[in-house]
């Protein structure tokens, strides 16, 4: 076997791939010196890619869901692709999908993954974090260890598939929609959305809307009433 070096974003990529565990994903990508391609064949072989006879289907079909917060003071619209409509049609499938629409709504993502983030905007907050570490009178590769953490957290705040789940914070959404694309055997992607608040941009006193979201969706997650 390889010593060749793997990280946690290779092993999340192959492991999304081919539904394999965690450590059964990091050896094969050992074993194949961290390429993708051979990683997966590897597990194929062993009878271990649970996945892979559908990971290559197009996920074309799917739903366009929606959220309205009670007020009609946020509204959500988001496509959300599978493979087939028969997929689509399930209930576990229509659940995630109502299930996405209302954590836009409550954790105000701005990107659906972190590949989306324009160039301009990642600039802008690099800059910010470098300046904001300099202060602290730090050796420059001190810097640059705290300029990536803090582009970590930011991609954490602001790509949805990188954000805790509202229903179960243990759990990123990718992971969440992950797990539901394996127990429907079929990909899923989230492709886009739309997030509406009223009198967004209007300079006027903000009501946390999305904070009465997120209190929604604990008490429905505990059984109590809203």
């Amino acid at each position: 076997m390889s010593g060749a070096s793997v990280g946690s974003e290779q092993i999340k990529s192959l492991r999304e791939k081919t539904a394999a565990g965690i450590l059964d994903c990091q050896k094969a990508l050992k074993a194949c010196d961290g390429d993708e391609e051979r990683a997966i064949r590897w597990l194929r072989e062993k009878g271990l890619a649970q996945q892979a006879k559908w990971a290559g289907r197009v996920a074309a079909e799917g739903l366009i869901g929606n959220y309205l917060h009670p007020g009609a003071k946020i509204g959500v619209m988001i496509e959300v692709n599978c493979a087939t409509d028969f997929a689509a049609r399930s209930a576990e499938f229509q659940a995630l999908v109502k299930d996405l629409a209302m954590q836009v709504a409550a954790a105000v993502p701005r990107y659906v993954r972190r590949e989306e983030v324009l160039p301009e905007h990642l600039a802008a907050e690099r800059q910010i974090y470098a300046a904001q570490a300099r202060q602290s009178g730090k050796p420059d590769a001190v810097i640059e260890k705290i300029v990536a953490g803090k582009l970590e957290k930011f991609f954490q705040d602001t790509c949805l598939l990188e954000q805790p789940f509202i229903k179960d914070a243990e759990k990123t959404v990718g992971a969440v929609v992950t797990d539901v694309g394996l127990r429907i055997r079929e990909p899923i992607s989230v492709r886009r959305f739309v997030r509406y608040q009223l009198g967004e941009g209007i300079e006027r006193p903000q009501e946390d809307f999305a904070g009465e979201v997120a209190a929604q969706l604990a008490a429905a997650h505990e059984g109590k009433p809203s």
